[in-house]
């Protein structure tokens, strides 16, 4: 079991949003190592090893928001897909957006599941149980 090795990188460019998700993190006392991202173009750069803290490393979980400056969600998954090493990434998108084209075209990139930011407290204090059971009972892609 690797449950207390998988990173989170937490890619969201609002602060108070970013803020509200380690506070219940912390409130459920999932203790996973996180880094921020505050675009797409900013996780990339995590992901491949182009920043002065290295590599992110294997196992690890990316929780997305959409409507980002600079890149996007929806483009950082176009480019994540496309990129050989990190294709294979468990991305959840947490997300204000309701719209079904937003949700499909996320679908569409293989996301492990697409959570509404607008349910903080309770029921995402349940969506955050959701994950630390995923990560505890699934296998994780190997590092390469």
């Amino acid at each position: 079991m690797v449950s207390h090795q998988v990173r989170i990188l937490l890619v969201d460019d609002d602060d108070v949003d970013a803020d509200v998700i380690r506070r219940a993190i912390d409130k459920q006392r999932i203790a996973n190592p996180m880094v921020r991202a505050r675009d797409g173009i900013e996780a990339l750069e995590i992901l491949r090893g182009e920043t002065a803290e290295g590599r992110l490393l294997r196992p690890y979980l990316i929780l997305l928001d959409l409507n980002m400056p600079r890149m996007n969600g929806i483009e950082f998954l176009h480019e994540l897909r496309d990129d050989s090493k990190l294709h294979d990434s468990i991305v959840f998108v947490l997300s204000t957006s309701d719209d079904d084209r937003d949700v499909l075209q996320a679908y569409e990139k293989h996301v492990a599941g697409y959570l509404k930011k607008g349910k903080f407290g309770e029921p995402f204090i349940e969506h955050l149980n959701m994950l630390k059971l995923y990560w505890r009972y699934i296998e994780f892609p190997p590092e390469r």
